[in-house]
């Protein structure tokens, strides 16, 4: 229903930020990462998400479409909620998360409160394979293919960084081609790739 709003910061508490539309106030559910990059009284953009429910309805903002997007794949993990999407959500950056979920760290994710090491293996676990699906799909149907099996040096970074980028919804595709022109023969991190990458998609 709502793609995103864009007004003033009127109001912001822990998880929560209240954006001024047109003399409406709407109440966004976020993670404390958005909270920390907008300010009350100054313009601002937040990507949204509405969850309907029998006894509720629930809006959820955020400051990057990464984020967001991050936000309803975890929501598509058995037994992950809003609450626990957004705990995660606050414990690092959107690019950080995706690669822990790429290279299987589940304790880090066990850092966001309520989080223990089952759920975040399932995550890990679900999320890759949910990856994995969509790149069979992409090479049955002729597209490009990442290899997924460890490797080492630059190229395992090159792998874990398009993969990373897919998790926050770039397709297979932009990922590759925004990884053009970077030094991926150099001794950059995965994490490093995926920064200067979204960079790149950020000012096309």
């Amino acid at each position: 229903m709502f793609y995103y709003l864009e007004g003033t910061v009127a109001l912001i508490e822990k998880e929560l930020a209240v954006i001024d539309c047109g003399g409406v106030g709407y109440a966004c559910h976020t993670s404390q990462n958005t909270c920390a990059s907008i300010q009350s009284g100054k313009k601002t953009r937040l990507y949204t998400h509405l969850s309907i429910r029998e006894n509720a309805c629930d809006l959820y903002g955020f400051a990057e479409q990464e984020e967001l997007n991050l936000f309803r794949l975890l929501l598509g993990v058995s037994g992950v909620g809003p609450k626990a999407a957004l705990a995660i959500l606050s414990i690092a950056p959107p690019s950080q998360l995706a690669l822990c979920i790429i290279t299987e760290d589940a304790k880090f994710l066990t850092q966001a409160p309520g989080i223990g090491k089952k759920i975040a293996q399932r995550i890990c676990l679900e999320l890759k394979d949910k990856l994995a699906k969509e790149q069979q799909t992409m090479q049955s149907g002729g597209g490009l293919v990442m290899q997924m099996p460890a490797q080492s040096g630059a190229v395992n970074a090159v792998n874990e960084a398009v993969s990373a980028l897919m998790v926050l919804g770039y397709s297979q595709a932009e990922a590759m081609q925004a990884m053009e022109g970077l030094k991926t023969d150099s001794a950059l991190t995965a994490e490093e790739l995926i920064r200067a990458c979204l960079k790149k998609l950020a000012a096309q």
